[in-house]
């Protein structure tokens, strides 16, 4: 697990003054939501290699 001054970039990137919590949870999903996007198309396209690869052997 990293540690919080790894994560120190990430943290100035989504704290929020205006949040009683101090991020912007909306925000903080949003990336969530499109990181997760991401590793599914990359998921996707190792799985078509993979079967790509599986045929041609």
């Amino acid at each position: 697990m990293k540690t919080k001054a790894e994560l120190q970039d990430i943290i100035e990137q989504i704290k929020s003054a205006e949040s009683p919590v101090g991020m912007d949870a909306v925000y903080v999903h949003a990336l969530i939501l499109d990181k997760l996007e991401e590793m599914d198309q990359r998921l996707k396209a190792l799985e078509q290699a993979q079967a790509d690869f599986s045929k041609h052997s």
